[in-house]
């Protein structure tokens, strides 16, 4: 069974850093795309950030401030918050496909983690 656990979310100021975990078992991922996607209250849910072994895609708000990574021995993928703003408030989802290529998509995600907050003040 697949699982996909994130931690790392809280409560920061505007200008702050959060870093995002997100741990996979059950399957290695280290030959598929993962990526951090979040949603807002009353908003859908939307792609943040994407990555394979060759390409990695950010949405254009978060370029230049946040970092996906991942580290396959540990088969756990991060997604390093710098500058954080109010707007950046929501529920940090990770996910993963069965396949290699990146999209924003979210119905093309097979595995979804439960969520972490994370909320910007200001």
């Amino acid at each position: 069974q697949v699982q996909l656990v994130e931690s790392g979310g809280g409560l920061v100021q505007a200008g702050g850093s959060l870093r995002l975990s997100c741990a996979a078992s059950g399957r290695t991922f280290s030959n598929a795309a993962m990526g951090w996607f979040r949603q807002a209250p009353g908003k859908e849910r939307a792609i943040v950030a994407a990555m394979n072994s060759a390409t990695t895609y950010y949405t254009a708000s978060v370029k230049g401030r946040f970092t996906i990574s991942r580290d396959n021995a540990k088969n756990t993928v991060y997604l390093q918050m710098n500058s954080l703003k109010p707007e950046d408030t929501a529920v940090y989802y990770c996910a993963a496909r069965r396949s290699l290529g990146v999209t924003d998509v979210a119905a093309a995600y097979d595995y979804w983690g439960q969520g972490t907050q994370v909320t910007v003040s200001s």
